[in-house]
């Protein structure tokens, strides 16, 4: 038990992060998994289909994953003797969100689409498409939003 809490609070910041995502991921799967079998009843066209079944899942994931964020996060930005909001820091650890956000998504939309456009070209049911390739493509996306995180050092704070 010692160890658990000792690995939480070390690394909470990432494990927070990455429950984000993953809360925020697993809605857009299901809405687009929803969106991309009845969107293929109306239109034909495979890469249509992944290009907007990937812009309905951006539309549930980015707001979603920014309110999950602010709200654990909401804290840190905030001097504990003056109870003022350091907007230094927050504009400096935005910045950073963005640019590993920026690469890692680029990352996930290539992946996404390549993946569900192919399955769908060999006769996988659209739901099962858009399934595998988000799976898929959060796989690939997590490996590479969280080496980002570590990389610009964007939970300073932490002792990981």
């Amino acid at each position: 038990m010692r160890y658990g809490k000792k690995f939480y609070n070390k690394y909470k910041d990432y494990i927070l992060f990455n429950k984000n995502i993953i809360i925020a991921g697993t809605a857009a799967l299901i809405v687009g998994t929803f969106f991309t079998q009845f969107y293929a009843q109306q239109n034909k066209n495979n890469f249509l289909n992944s290009i907007v079944t990937l812009s309905v899942e951006y539309a549930v994931y980015l707001p979603l994953f920014g309110v999950f964020y602010y709200l654990d996060n909401k804290g840190r930005y905030v001097d504990p003797l003056s109870g003022r909001k350091n907007y230094a820091n927050i504009k400096y650890d935005i910045i950073k969100l963005v640019a590993i956000f920026a690469i890692s998504e680029i990352i996930f939309s290539v992946s996404k689409v390549s993946i569900h456009f192919q399955l769908m070209q060999i006769s996988f049911e659209p739901y099962q498409a858009s399934m595998i390739g988000s799976f898929t493509a959060w796989f690939i996306f997590l490996i590479f939003i969280n080496l980002g995180a570590k990389i610009v050092k964007l939970f300073k704070s932490s002792n990981s």
